[in-house]
């Protein structure tokens, strides 16, 4: 993918171990790591292609966030998600599909233009790919489900996975808000609590499973979410090409 500058930022791919390692700093910092290592790694980062938004002046990393590009459903298991989900369902997906994680923003930076450059090059990458599906984990911080009780609330009522793509419980400890809530949500409320990255995949016509996973390590709550590409919105498929 050629690079993507977009006003003071650019987008690019990692291209040297020193990037992903760049990448892993960032990510420790956004995510409030305290192990020690001063690195989040694991696995799938050497598997994944990763995509660095730099400041273009400066040099500074402001934003990441990794891609593992899959053929079709059959090859879901390999992805971060199928650790913490059942994806049965999608076994039977037939179509590209990618996976999107550890998307993160440096925490000192506000410039919106940062996300819309994100977009852009994410935009880029699923139409020369000819990418069907999108899909990941979308975490809200921290562990405590009372806080975005609204939030699940109209999560419940608005955007659950069709049946035919429903993941499954697969992790030890979740919060089954499908089945636990019973409250109408404030919709201001659950706006204001939903995450930001979770939002523009709502806006896109996204989906999640029917329970967050409870992930004590990264101090996280989160949801499978899903976005079929050919369901995008028209005028919002407009809008994401013109960020491209």
């Amino acid at each position: 993918m050629a690079s993507l500058i977009k006003r003071k930022y650019v987008a690019r791919l990692a291209n040297t171990p020193g990037d992903i390692i760049a990448a892993q700093k960032l990510r420790y910092k956004a995510f409030g790591l305290s192990d020690g290592t001063g690195l989040d790694s694991d696995k799938f980062d050497q598997v994944c292609e990763h995509f660095l938004i730099e400041n273009g002046k400066t040099g500074q990393l402001v934003c990441c966030f990794r891609i593992m590009y899959l053929q079709g459903g059959s090859e879901i298991e390999k992805s971060y998600s199928a650790q913490y989900y059942e994806l049965s369902a999608l076994h039977a997906y037939d179509g590209r599909i990618v996976e999107m994680g550890r998307f993160c923003v440096d925490p000192e930076v506000t410039d919106a233009d940062v996300l819309r450059v994100a977009w852009g090059a994410m935009t880029r990458y699923f139409e020369a790919q000819d990418v069907d599906l999108l899909f990941g984990c979308t975490s809200f911080q921290g562990t405590d489900a009372n806080a975005y009780r609204d939030a699940f609330a109209m999560l419940r009522d608005k955007h659950i996975a069709p049946k035919r793509w429903l993941p499954r419980v697969k992790a030890p400890d979740v919060f089954r808000f499908t089945s636990r809530l019973r409250r109408k949500p404030d919709m201001k409320r659950a706006m204001r609590a939903m995450p930001p990255l979770l939002k523009i995949y709502l806006i896109m016509g996204g989906w999640v499973s029917d329970h967050a996973v409870v992930d004590s390590h990264m101090n996280t709550l989160h949801v499978f979410t899903g976005v079929e590409i050919g369901m995008i919105p028209p005028e919002r498929k407009r809008l994401l090409r013109a960020l491209a």
